[in-house]
């Protein structure tokens, strides 16, 4: 039933459409994985070609502030309310899901403790060296480690990168007690070339980032680009991400 429901529910979305389409998607980092995978299902169903980049928030922030073209736009809520104060999105949103912090190693590297928040604040201050973004998820870290009062102490041994990517082949590049943060869902994407997902952050300093999904203002697909975005909150859509570790 659940196969045919969703079979129903794409040829729904594809009735509108007498063409195929070919959308740009701008997207936050977090959620490549499953992102990539629900776009690779609405092209085989509707025959749209989407061709996605993607960036950290404030990346996002200045290139559709600064007048990029685009289709679709996949964001945290906080960003796309001010795009849509700009009046560079449409109405319609949908709600992708939502990406937790974990801490990486690499695979010959010491299993640090991590399971609980005085725990992680040791291990911080113990690591020889420490990574992680200056995307969303890296600001919310950097804002953890000033709350717990160690930020002075372990800036000096940190190595901050626009992009998880970066952190990832750093980490899998690195020496010594070295620990890395970032999105667990950009961690596993490592996971096959060795990096070791520790553990997800404790749950009393655990932070979620959301992404939600939203046609551009502007696109010249405007049927295609709202097919898609609700096409990602369906259940066939939401499917993808569940399976990439996105909640």
């Amino acid at each position: 039933m659940q196969g045919i429901f969703a079979i129903l529910t794409v040829s729904m979305l594809l009735a509108p459409q007498l063409h195929a389409a070919e959308l740009r998607v701008l997207s936050a980092g977090a959620i490549e994985p499953g992102l990539k995978a629900a776009a690779a299902a609405w092209q085989r169903e509707s025959g749209d070609v989407v061709r996605i980049t993607f960036a950290t928030a404030p990346q996002l922030r200045q290139r559709i502030g600064g007048g990029e073209a685009a289709d679709v736009v996949i964001a945290p809520p906080a960003a796309l309310e001010e795009f849509a104060r700009d009046g560079k999105l449409a109405a319609l949103r949908s709600g992708v899901g939502r990406v937790g912090l974990g801490v990486a190693v690499r695979p010959d590297a010491p299993v640090p403790d991590v399971s609980s928040a005085a725990a992680l604040e040791r291990t911080v201050l113990e690591a020889e060296s420490l990574v992680f973004n200056r995307a969303s998820t890296g600001l919310y870290f950097e804002r953890l480690l000033k709350k717990m009062g160690i930020y002075e102490k372990v800036a000096p041994k940190t190595s901050r990168y626009d992009t998880g990517a970066a952190v990832m082949e750093h980490l899998l590049k690195g020496k010594g007690r070295e620990v890395g943060v970032g999105p667990i869902t950009e961690i596993l994407l490592y996971r096959d070339k060795g990096l070791r997902l520790v553990a997800p952050l404790p749950a009393d300093v655990q932070n979620y980032t959301s992404y939600t999904a939203a046609p551009h203002a502007a696109s010249a697909n405007a049927d295609a680009a709202a097919a898609f975005v609700r096409y990602l909150a369906t259940p066939a859509g939401k499917a993808f991400f569940t399976a990439a570790g996105i909640e």
